[in-house]
C-alpha cells in the first residue's frame, strides 16, 4: 500500500478521539524522551537517566544489584547444611513424619524407597557465626564473613521452569516482568552508555547441557520494553547487530537515527504507541553501546593479579569466571542490575562426579568477586545475591551407594546467600530439621525474598505497581509478603 493511503487508512474517528484525550500525553512525550536525548554526550556516573518520581521510597543500602543464579537447583544438603543425623541414618529410608504428604516429581515418586543421602564432601565451620561450608566450595569458605546464608527458603514449585520463572519473575507463569526490569522501571540509570539491566549466561561442566535458561527470564513482561535485560554474548559480538554495516560510519549512522527518531517521535505523537517510545530508546542505546561495549569487554588493562585471582578460565570468553569479571567491570560503570546464569546443577544422577565438577566452575570466581567489590569499596552499596531455583532432596534418586545416583528437585526448603548492600555479614539465618527436609525456623517464601531485596534498593515492594490487567501489579504478586529484617545489617 501507498505509505499516505496508509496513513490515511489511520486516520479515522477512533483515531482523531484518540488524539485528543492524549495531548497531554503527547506534552509528556518530550519529556520521556528528553533524558536519552540529553545523554546521547554521555551522561556522568551518578547521573541519573529515567526511573520513577519518588523513587526510591527511603535511603538506599544498595545502588546496584548483581545476581549468580545457579540453574538447576543447588543442593543444600551437600554445600551448606550438615547434618549429622543423615550421617547416622545414611541407607534408611526419611522417615514418614518428616516426608509427610508432599508432592513429589515424576522422577523420584515411584521409587519404593527413599534412603537418606549425607553430604558427599566434608566440610566445616567457616567464619564468626560458624556458616557450615563444604570444602567443594574452598574458595567461599574465606568470604563466610562477607555473606549471610539463608537456609530457610522455600517455594511451591517443584519443577525447573515454573520454579526459575517464579524466583526471576515472582510469579509461576511466563509473561511478568523479570527483577532487573522492575529495578530499572523504578530507578532507572546511572550510566546512559549501557543498559540499566544486562544479563549472561555460561554452561557448567556439572550436567551437560543443563537446563535451558530463556530470555523472558530478564524480560520486561507488561513494563515498558525499555526496561527488559540485555543479553552479553561471549565472543567477538557480545550484542547482535551493533557494529554498523560495510561503508557505513558513524557519522552516518549518527544522522540516520536522528532523522528516524523525528519520524518515530512523530508516529508516537499521533498514535501514542509506547512501543515506538521504546524503540527509539533502544535505537540511541544501540549508537552509545557501539563505543561503551568493546570498552567493557576489554579486559587487557585488568592486573595479572586481577585475572589470577578469578581463576584459569577468566579469559574464556563465556565461562562463568569471564562473566564475573565483566560483572565487576559492569558494576562499576553503575549498571543497575547485572544477572550471571550458570547451568549445569540439575544432579538428577551421577553426584558424586557432576557435583564438584560443578563447584570448581563457580567456587574461585564468586569468591574473587566478593573480594573484588569489597577491595575497590563497591562492596558496601552493592548486593550480592547467590540463589538458586531450589534445592535438592535428603534422600537419594536411584539406588544408595550407586555411582549413578543423585538427588530430586526439593522446594520445601533450601539455601541461599546475600552479601552486600544492607546485609548483614557473617550471618545464619533459619534453620531445617535433622533431615534438611523441612524449615524449622524462619521461613523465607520467595516473595520476601523479593520484597527484601527491593527494600535493600530503598523500594517499598507494596508501592511499586505498575497498572496490568486491572489490577496494581507488582513484583511480590497479591499474596503477602514481609521484608526479611532479620538479614539486615
Amino acid at each position: 500500500m501507498d505509505p499516505r493511503i496508509e496513513h490515511l487508512e489511520h486516520l479515522t474517528r477512533r483515531t482523531f478521539v484518540g488524539q485528543a484525550a492524549r495531548g497531554i500525553g503527547g506534552l509528556a512525550l518530550g519529556t520521556m524522551l528528553l533524558p536519552d536525548l540529553l545523554a546521547k554526550a554521555g551522561a556522568g556516573a551518578g547521573s541519573r537517566v529515567g526511573g520513577l518520581p519518588g523513587v526510591p521510597h527511603f535511603a538506599p543500602k544498595a545502588k546496584r544489584v548483581v545476581c549468580l543464579f545457579q540453574s538447576g537447583g543447588l543442593s543444600h544438603i551437600d554445600l551448606f547444611e550438615d547434618k549429622p543425623e543423615l550421617r547416622r541414618l545414611a541407607g534408611q529410608d526419611l522417615p514418614p513424619s518428616a516426608k509427610g504428604t508432599q508432592r513429589l516429581t515424576g522422577m523420584t515418586s515411584g521409587q519404593s524407597r527413599y534412603p537418606l543421602q549425607p553430604s558427599i564432601a566434608g566440610g566445616k565451620l567457616c567464619g564468626r557465626q560458624g556458616a557450615w561450608i563444604s570444602d567443594l566450595l574452598p574458595h567461599i569458605q574465606t568470604i563466610a564473613d562477607d555473606i549471610c546464608v539463608i537456609r530457610s527458603m522455600n517455594t511451591e514449585a517443584i519443577n525447573h521452569d515454573p520454579a526459575i520463572t517464579y524466583m526471576n519473575t515472582g510469579n509461576q507463569l511466563p509473561g511478568y516482568a523479570s527483577i532487573g526490569a522492575w529495578a530499572s522501571y523504578g530507578l532507572g540509570t546511572e550510566n546512559a552508555n549501557l543498559p540499566a539491566f544486562i544479563a549472561m549466561v555460561s554452561q557448567g561442566t556439572g550436567k551437560n547441557p543443563g537446563q535451558p535458561v530463556f530470555s523472558r527470564l530478564w524480560g520486561s513482561g507488561f513494563l515498558p520494553s525499555s526496561h527488559q535485560g540485555v543479553g552479553l554474548r561471549p565472543g567477538a559480538n557480545p550484542v547482535l547487530y551493533l557494529n554498523n554495516p560495510p561503508t557505513v560510519d558513524a557519522a552516518q549512522r549518527r544522522a540516520l537515527l536522528d532523522d528516524l527518531a523525528l519520524l518515530n517521535d512523530e508516529r508516537a505523537r499521533e498514535l501514542g504507541d509506547p512501543d515506538t517510545v521504546a524503540r527509539i530508546k533502544a535505537y540511541e542505546m544501540a549508537f552509545r553501546m557501539q563505543t561503551s561495549v568493546p570498552e567493557l569487554t576489554n579486559i587487557s588493562g585488568e592486573s595479572p593479579a586481577t585475572l589470577a585471582a578469578y581463576g584459569p578460565e577468566v579469559t574464556k570468553p563465556g565461562s562463568y569466571a569471564a562473566n564475573c569479571l565483566l560483572a565487576r567491570r559492569l558494576l562499576e560503570r553503575n549498571v543497575r542490575f547485572v544477572q550471571l546464569f550458570h547451568r549445569g546443577w540439575d544432579q538428577h544422577v551421577s553426584l558424586g562426579r557432576q557435583l564438584p565438577n560443578q563447584c570448581r566452575d563457580i567456587d574461585q570466581p564468586t569468591a574473587a568477586l566478593v573480594k573484588d567489590l569489597k577491595a575497590r569499596g563497591l562492596l558496601e552499596d552493592t548486593l550480592v545475591v547467590f540463589a538458586t531455583e531450589f534445592g535438592r532432596t535428603s534422600f537419594t534418586q536411584g539406588g544408595f551407594g550407586s555411582p549413578g545416583a543423585g538427588r530430586d528437585h526439593h522446594g520445601r526448603c533450601f539455601s541461599i546467600w546475600l552479601a552486600g548492600g544492607g546485609i548483614k555479614a557473617g550471618h545464619l539465618h533459619g534453620a531445617t530439621d535433622d533431615f534438611g527436609y523441612n524449615i524449622a525456623k524462619d521461613p523465607v517464601h520467595l516473595r520476601d525474598f523479593h520484597a527484601t531485596l527491593l527494600h535493600c534498593l530503598g523500594i517499598d515492594h507494596e508501592r511499586l505497581t505498575y497498572r496490568f490487567r486491572g489490577l496494581n501489579a507488582r513484583l511480590t504478586g497479591v499474596e503477602p509478603a514481609k521484608v526479611v529484617k532479620g538479614v539486615l545489617a
